[in-house]
């Protein structure tokens, strides 16, 4: 895995190598160079091979990939996103490539099979050429935070408080949801995460006039605590291949509101596990939320509902259990071309 030093995909990398590792499956992870990472995989009780996996120029990371494959031997090996699928080359192993966006597939032109976390995203890699039987659908596991001790979100007397979380990128739809919060006046908004529209948003606060009731906590560790903390979880995304933090809110059973990117639109049942909004309709997400502050008895049956989604198919057992069963039907001797 040759990925940011943060990011779902890179979190979700982590907790399935150690969970498949905590469950008896021989693991070697091979990341790109990140001090954090390693340290968190060796607390795992890991051993990760570091390598550089940089530009186009580096000539280095093939061939020293390819020994350490060699060496471990494995049945499977995965690469995790682009990076990783470009630099690993095929050998007597299984090479699986695991998605989770709409990537360009010419990355994963060696690659037996393809593993991809929403049912969406499966239909899509068939829909470019690729045959049914080696293309799987693995959804992704967050941790169980319920019962986390809350963190202290602000909020005036009176006023709910809404938690959102991401990159702070136009693709995760934020100035959306801050046009809709000015349409809902007993509201406070935590926002979690750095980037690159930080001062823009900032601008847009002001703009909006919600100095008092928008906070940017930049980039926090304490998940659980926030969503323990906060009232209401909104993802106004414009773009999201499936929504990690979904998962997350469902697991602290908080009410979710979402826009109708992809990946909430698979995740969540409208009306059963959260609520589903248009996208880029400030005055529908503010409709969404002024109506979960003023029902608390539809805020508990959404919590409610995403807290059971999330014990059927989203936990670390369930999902655990898919990938073990799959594994071994990769196996070489079972590869299709």
């Amino acid at each position: 895995m040759a990925g940011a030093p943060i990011g779902g995909a890179e979190t979700f990398y982590e907790r399935l190598s150690v969970a498949l590792h905590g469950a008896g499956e021989e693991v070697l992870p091979v990341i790109r160079r990140d001090a954090g990472r390693a340290a968190r995989l060796r607390a795992g009780g890991l051993k990760p091979v570091e390598l550089g996996f940089g530009g186009p120029f580096d000539l280095l990371t093939g061939p020293r990939l390819d020994k350490v494959l060699r060496d471990f031997r494995p049945d499977v090996a995965v690469a995790w996103m682009n990076r990783a699928a470009r630099f690993t080359r095929p050998g007597p192993w299984a090479l699986v490539g695991r998605l989770g966006g709409y990537y360009d597939l010419r990355h994963y032109r060696s690659c037996d099979h393809l593993v991809a976390n929403t049912r969406d995203l499966v239909r899509w890699i068939v829909s470019q050429g690729w045959d049914p039987a080696r293309v799987h659908h693995l959804p992704n596991f967050a941790p169980d935070f319920a019962g986390a001790d809350p963190a202290l979100l602000p909020a005036a007397p009176g006023e709910a408080k809404l938690l959102a979380m991401g990159r702070l990128h136009s693709n995760k739809g934020f100035d959306t949801l801050l046009r809709a919060l000015a349409l809902v006046p007993r509201a406070h908004l935590s926002l979690a995460g750095e980037g690159p529209e930080r001062a823009a948003l900032e601008r847009l606060v002001q703009e909006l006039g919600l100095a008092r009731r928008v906070t940017f906590l930049g980039w926090r560790q304490d998940t659980g605590a926030l969503l323990a903390g906060c009232d209401i979880f909104v993802c106004p995304s414009r773009h999201e291949p499936l929504g990690n933090v979904v998962l997350e809110a469902f697991s602290a059973g908080v009410p979710v509101i979402a826009t109708a990117a992809a990946g909430p639109l698979e995740l969540i049942a409208d009306e059963e596990t959260g609520l589903i909004v248009p996208l880029d309709d400030p005055g529908a997400l503010a409709g969404a939320i002024s109506r979960v502050i003023g029902d608390p008895a539809c805020a508990d049956a959404l919590g409610g509902g995403g807290r059971a989604a999330f014990e059927a198919h989203h936990a670390e057992a369930p999902v655990l259990a898919r990938w073990r069963e799959l594994l071994p039907r990769l196996r070489p001797h079972q590869v299709r071309h």
